[in-house]
Formats: C-alpha cells, sequence, structure tokens
C-alpha cells in the first residue's frame, strides 16, 4: 500500500501497506524467469517463484496474511517503467492485544522498511506499524507522507498527526474511509509550516486477475486522490495532486500500486517481486 513511499516513498506507502494480500489462482502461472532488471539487489529466483499463501482466509490474527519474519520485496519503476529501486519490507514483530473497557481487541504488526536505489545503494531505514481490528487492516498514516516535502526544512522539529487508511478483509464494492497525514514543522521557539498528504474518494472494486514477478493473483482494485500540501502561511501553499491505484487482496498483501499525475499520465509504479514466507506462530 505500499504504498507506494515513491514518490518513492509514497506509493511504497500504499505499497507498504500492501505488501500483503492477494488469494493465488489455483491455475495461475509460474512466476516469470527472466532476472529482475540491472542495477537492483539480487533476487533468489526460487524464493520469488514460491507460490503466495493460499486458500486461508484472511484474519486479524495474521494481518495481511502476515507472520513473524515474513518479508517483501517491491521493484519501483519510474514513469518510464524502468527501475528506480526496491522497497524491503520485514515484519520484525506480531503482537496481540485482548479486549479492554470498550476497546475492541487488535492485533499490531511491526514491520522494518528498507529503501534501495537503482544502484542497490540504502537511501533510507523506516519502521511502520499496521493494527488489524474488527476484521480491517489499518495501515500506518506516516507512509502518506513524501520525504522529499521535508528535505527543505533542515533541522527542524516534526510532530505527526496520522490518519491511518483502512483496508477491509472481507471487501466489498463501494467507497472507503479515506486518510490523511498532517505534519507540523516547527522550531524551538516558532511554527514554521504545515506539510499535509490527504487520501479523499477512495473507492474499492474487482476482484481481478494481476500479474507480477511473484505470481498470479486474484485483486481487489482500490482508487484514491492524493493531494499534497505544502503550507507556510494562512494565504500561501503549494498543492500537487496525484492519482493511486492499489491492487490488494486480503491474505497476501500489496500486489502492485500505480501513480499517475493530475492528467492520468504514468508517474511511478511498484510491483511485488518477491514474498517470503515467515514462521507462524
Amino acid at each position: 500500500m505500499p504504498h507506494l513511499p515513491f514518490r518513492l516513498p509514497t506509493l511504497l506507502s500504499t505499497l507498504a501497506f500492501a505488501a500483503v494480500a492477494c488469494a493465488r489462482s489455483a491455475d495461475a502461472p509460474q512466476a516469470p524467469t527472466t532476472a529482475a532488471p540491472a542495477g537492483t539487489p539480487p533476487v533468489d529466483t526460487q524464493a520469488a517463484a514460491a507460490p503466495a499463501p493460499t486458500g486461508s482466509a484472511a484474519s486479524c490474527e495474521h494481518p495481511f496474511g502476515l507472520d513473524d519474519g515474513t518479508e517483501l520485496t517491491y521493484q519501483l519503476l519510474n514513469e518510464k517503467n524502468k527501475p528506480e529501486g526496491l522497497q524491503v519490507l520485514k515484519v520484525a514483530r506480531i503482537t496481540p492485544h485482548e479486549a479492554a473497557k470498550k476497546a475492541p481487541a487488535y492485533t499490531e504488526v511491526l514491520l522494518k522498511s528498507s529503501l534501495y536505489d537503482a544502484n542497490n545503494r540504502l537511501q533510507r531505514n523506516d519502521e511502520y506499524v499496521y493494527l488489524c481490528r474488527r476484521d480491517t487492516v489499518l495501515t500506518d498514516g506516516r507512509l502518506l507522507l513524501d520525504p522529499a516535502m521535508l528535505r527543505s526544512f533542515r533541522d527542524r522539529r516534526f510532530a505527526f498527526e496520522p490518519v491511518h487508511l483502512a483496508w477491509p478483509n472481507q471487501p466489498t464494492p463501494g467507497a472507503l474511509p479515506g486518510g490523511k497525514l498532517t505534519v507540523q514543522v516547527s522550531s524551538p521557539s516558532v511554527d514554521i509550516a504545515q506539510v499535509m498528504t490527504s487520501v479523499t474518494e477512495r473507492k474499492i472494486s474487482g476482484p481481478e486477475s494481476v500479474t507480477t514477478p511473484a505470481g498470479t493473483f486474484q485483486c481487489y482494485k482500490v482508487e484514491a486522490r492524493y493531494e499534497y500540501v505544502t503550507q507556510a502561511r494562512a494565504d500561501m501553499a503549494r498543492r500537487s495532486v496525484k492519482r493511486v491505484v492499489d491492487y490488494y487482496a486480503p491474505g497476501v498483501g500489496m500486489v502492485r500500486s500505480e501513480m499517475r499525475d493530475a492528467d492520468r499520465e504514468p508517474d511511478h509504479v511498484a510491483v511485488l517481486l518477491k514474498r517470503t514466507a515467515g514462521t507462524a506462530r
């Protein structure tokens, strides 16, 4: 959902979540045997071709079919469909929480993310948290951040206020709730700016067949409008709008994420390259 970090990071944000959930077709063809594009870290071809989880219904016990140690590798492509890097997501910990007072039971998943450029150079490491409750996965709102939007604010303080994105385990066509991330930029003495990402107009359809190097999956399609705003004063703001289409399924994770500009021209794509199973508890 990710996700997604595209701009590298944001696309994989949607991806990051997404790294989890499509039921593989029984008659699906095996993953392509062609090598990964040049300039990316080596991929274990046997692992890449290994079938994703099948049959089992998604549940909050294992959000997106994730187990301890599950690893998902996404190929990032630019607007010309050329390799731009990789994002690797690995489950560090899955923690169940019992219901308390009026709060429902939920499961918490800690993921570690590593982003590489086209020359296999590590660009950044991050940690994200997914939550699952009442048959819905909530992906970390911080995944909505485009790091490029903060590069001009050096040596500043950042306060994050996320509204997480919801991904149902049992999807039905229709509208989905939006999400938002607000970053308050400040110095010790004064507020400097607000950096915001708003996700609206989300709708889900499907399922439909989607093929990636990791295999062929029956996925749900989620379309959404992303607006990026940097506001230094009430009367001055920079805005840009993107359209994002995510393909996910509640038992494997995000399979493909596509970003387009306001004119619907291609911007970035992230596809599931490999999924390595973890250890079930």
